[in-house]
């Protein structure tokens, strides 16, 4: 009995460094690209509003998206799902519309304007 609570000490001690250590890999990702800058705070909340609940982005909000890059946005959305506040949701969720938001921005971006 007492190599099973070894064990099981082992798991949940395995697990907590994994998970501080994606913590840890996620902000060095964001401070080597200088993640948390590229945006203006209006356009972080509106991104924030489409993915983490119900909302648009705007075109010119998608502009800056993009220009974050993939990663950013990748680990931006990896390190909120980290945050304790947000562990009622679910994560699979969450990252489809991350994903969605990304393709449509990028659509979006990529599409030519009308002409005037």
């Amino acid at each position: 009995m007492a190599s099973l609570n070894v064990y099981s000490a082992l798991v949940v001690l395995f697990l907590t460094c994994r998970a501080a250590m994606a913590t840890k890999e996620n902000d060095q990702i964001i401070k080597d690209n200088n993640c948390e800058t590229k945006m203006c705070l209006p356009c972080v909340l509106e991104a924030f509003t489409s993915i983490f609940e119900t909302g648009t982005i705007s075109s010119k909000c998608c502009g800056e998206l993009v220009g974050l890059g993939k990663v950013c946005h990748s680990v931006l959305v990896k390190r909120t799902l980290e945050n304790p506040l947000f562990k009622d949701l679910s994560p699979a969720r969450i990252i489809a519309k991350s994903i969605q938001t990304w393709n449509n921005c990028l659509a979006l971006i990529d599409s030519p304007s009308p002409s005037t």
